[in-house]
This record gives C-alpha cells, structure tokens and sequence, in this order.
C-alpha cells in the first residue's frame, strides 16, 4: 500500500484550490472522486454561491455523493477540512483514544477515522509520556505488541475499522468457509451397509433369477443439502456491520462444494430486497454495487416486522425448502409493532430448520435485552450470538450445524423471564 501523505492548506487560500484539496481528501476516505466531478463541483459553486454553510455543503454533497452509504464519510470530512483552520490539530486530539488503544468517553467512529486517515495519513500523534503513564493504570498489556496484526483484527470491532483495516477484513472475509453437514432424506440410495431392506430392487432381481430370491438388496439414507437464507438488516445503526456480512456471503455463495444447496440473500430496512442473483457475480464489488443499487433504502429506517411479514408472505415457500437455516442480521432495534414483530418471528422459526440471529450489540459485556423488539424477537430463534466482527463470524462457521448451540440465548432467557 502506498504511503500517505498528510495534506496541508494553501499558504494563499482559495475557494477552487480548497474544493480541489477538500476532493483528495474525500477520494483519500473511499469515494470515486475524480477530476471531472471537482470541475463540476466548482462551476455549481460558483452558480450556487458561497453564503450559505448549508447551501454549500449540499452543493458538494450533489456532486461528490452517489451512494447513500458515502454521506457519513463526506459529512465528517466536511465538517473536519471547513469548520476549522486548524483541522489537523483538530483531527489529532480526536483520533488519540482510538490510537492509544483504550475507550475514554466513546471510541471514534467509522467514519470519523477514516477521515482522520485520509487527511493525516499514516502520521500518528505522539502520546506524551504523562499521559501515557496514566493509560498504563489502565490496561495491563497492551494488544497490539502481544498478538499479531491478523489475530488484532479479527477481533476489532467492523465499526471502528478504519479503511486499511476495512480492505484487509475483506481479503479475510473471504477466505472464510461456512461448512454445513448434509441431513438425511427419506429417499434411499443403494447400500450393502445400508438398514433398510429394498424390496423393488429384490424383486427385480428375483424375476432375472426365475423367481427365486438369493439375496437381499438395503438400502441408505440420501443425503441432502440445506439451503442458507440470510435476512440482513441495512438501517443506519447497521450498515457497516451488513457490508461486511455481505462480502463474507458473497463468498460463501461462491464457493462450490461448501455444502449449501442455494444462498438466498435479502436485505431489509423500510422494505424487503432480494439481492440473491447479485451474488452470483464473481467480482465482490460489482455484486454489492449492484445490490445496494437495488436496495434503494441503505440507511434508511427500521421496520423488521413489516419486512418479515413480506418475506413469509411472498417468499418463504420458494426458498425455505430442504431444511434452511435462516441467518438473521440485525440489532433488533424497531419502534413497530411489537405484535406484528413477534408473530411473524414466530412463523419464520417454523419454517426453518434452524434460526440464527446475529447481532452486532451482543459485543458489549453489560448487553441485556431491554428493547421491546429485540425482547419480542428473541424467545424465537435457535440461536443467538454477536455478529460485529470475524472472530465471531469464525465462530458460527465452527456452530452452524451444531443443534445445541444457542450462543448467549439461554443467559438472556433468564435475564427476560426474571425481569
């Protein structure tokens, strides 16, 4: 990876070369931003104005954001190259809890430290010795010289990655299996080991014989593959967590001897979407691309009951056959109907074979089910576990087939019942 290097102000300040060093830092924080979009963002300035902070900061959003999930990255950006001169200091003070290594009041967000990255760069603050022997009362060993790089980063929080860290979990997501064992069926297959005894194949011989029976023909199970159904959350307070969750279904998908029949794919936050046909794109980028092009409500609002009614209604025949498992990625956190919530958990777990629910809320140590939708969700699933980073991905490879695995379901049981 090339090095970084820090951008610094014009000596002479002017609006053209300022939007021109604001679009380096924004193509430095991920967005495609190129020579002909800062063109444009110029000449709508100059016929827009600069009078208003609001107008012009909607003036570049119009011309540097095409996809809903770039509006928190250009958000931060913005409000960290035009709200202060002297931004990098700024930017500095900011980024010191997430660099020492320890949580002060809160840790910095996504988007916060990649925009810290694309306008510092590789360069990190010195932590003053003071200070650094007060973070000392606090830890006692620090992670990051006892583990590797590797082991650190799976167990980092998705939220908290900033965008190296993000393309490396990628190149790991997708070297992740997720193996499932096969389930016996009621048709048989020829065996001299099989148990059952099988009659047509017995009689068929017999009439070759004359008739007369010399041996018994048995038979054995066939086996079987389940199909996988992912129902993936894609509202605000999920939608880094669903990127990467999808770009490890994405592999999974295109993985051929897995053992999976068919990966079915729906995301869901105001409306229910199959993106099951994106998948089968070989390129991960363009196949999330051109789902998140279909699913026109990435971080928009929350309705799982409504989602979950449509998908019972419209699409659990079609794809919950051959005994599914159903992985269910969310936070739970819906202000709908709690009835409608729970009845149509209630039919979904029917239907399926096994039902995993993933959520990224599940990492914090004091996590109690308090909220209304994760309290009607929960007596409903088989399973119940954190989803927020790829240790915990690693972990529902090894538990997937394992009918005894209810994750932290029968703690939370207790914590529900006695409340």
């Amino acid at each position: 990876m090339a090095e970084q290097i820090p951008l610094t102000l014009p000596e002479h300040p002017r609006l053209a070369q300022n939007i021109l060093h604001f679009a380096r830092a924004l193509r430095r924080a991920g967005l495609p931003v190129g020579p002909g979009r800062v063109v444009d963002a110029v000449r709508a300035v100059e016929a827009a104005g600069f009078t208003d902070r609001m107008d012009f900061y909607w003036t570049l959003h119009a011309c540097f954001v095409s996809r809903p999930d770039q509006r928190v990255v250009f958000a931060q950006v913005f409000r960290l190259y035009w709200r202060d001169p002297r931004y990098l200091e700024h930017m500095m003070s900011m980024m010191l809890p997430a660099i020492r290594g320890v949580q002060e009041e809160k840790l910095a967000q996504s988007a916060e430290k990649r925009a810290a990255q694309a306008l510092l760069g590789d360069q990190m603050p010195e932590v003053p010795a003071a200070e650094q022997a007060e973070e000392d009362t606090r830890i006692e060993v620090d992670a990051s010289f006892t583990t590797s790089r590797e082991e650190r980063l799976k167990k980092l929080d998705f939220e908290q990655m900033s965008l190296a860290e993000v393309a490396e979990a990628k190149r790991m997501l997708a070297r992740l299996e997720l193996p499932v064992k096969p389930l016996p069926s009621r048709r048989g297959k020829a065996s001299a080991q099989g148990r059952r005894l099988d009659w047509r194949r017995t009689l068929r011989a017999a009439m070759r014989q004359g008739g007369e029976i010399r041996g018994l023909a048995h038979l054995a199970p066939r086996e079987k593959w389940p199909n996988l159904v992912v129902l993936c959350d894609i509202s605000g307070s999920m939608s880094q967590y669903s990127r990467m969750v999808l770009h490890f279904l994405h592999a999974v998908a295109g993985r051929r001897g897995a053992g999976w029949a068919r990966v079915h794919a729906f995301t869901f936050g105001t409306r229910l979407t199959n993106i099951t046909r994106h998948l089968a794109a070989r390129d991960v980028d363009a196949a999330l691309k051109a789902a998140g092009a279909e699913a026109q409500d990435w971080e928009g609002g929350t309705r799982i009951g409504q989602c979950l009614h449509a998908f019972n209604r419209d699409w659990s025949r079609r794809v919950m056959g051959q005994g599914a498992v159903v992985l269910l990625i969310t936070d739970g956190l819906d202000r709908d109907d709690t009835v409608l919530l729970e009845r149509e958990m209630q039919r979904l777990h029917l239907s399926a074979r096994r039902l995993i629910w993933l959520n990224p809320l599940l990492r914090w140590d004091g996590f109690a089910p308090k909220a209304a939708g994760i309290r009607a969700m929960l007596p409903h699933v088989d399973s119940f576990r954190a989803g927020h980073s790829i240790a915990s991905l690693e972990d529902l490879a090894e538990v997937i087939s394992s009918a005894r695995d209810s994750g932290e379901k029968m703690r939370l049981m207790t914590l529900l019942t006695g409340s």
